[in-house]
């Protein structure tokens, strides 16, 4: 079963530092995407969300853990 994850995080600088401390704390086999994502309707780069998505094919990866580290950096986890 391929799961993918996907965190949201208020800006870049925490969804970079997520995406490298998801690498180091559960040694994901691939690189976490990072994606801009604006919020409907706002034009301003300020109010735009940055999602880390991780691909995780053998679902082994704690969304509950997941979720944890994302609310450390004002974020969360997406639900499925």
């Amino acid at each position: 079963m391929n799961a993918r994850h996907v965190l949201v995080l208020p800006d870049r600088d925490a969804a970079e530092e997520v995406a490298e401390e998801v690498a180091d704390r559960f040694g994901i086999g691939e690189e976490p995407q990072l994606v801009r994502d604006a919020l409907a309707g706002e034009d301003d780069a300020e109010d735009a969300q940055w999602l880390v998505v991780l691909e995780d094919p053998d679902a082994r990866l704690d969304p509950a853990a997941l979720d944890e580290l994302a609310a450390a950096y004002e974020g969360w986890l997406e639900a499925p």
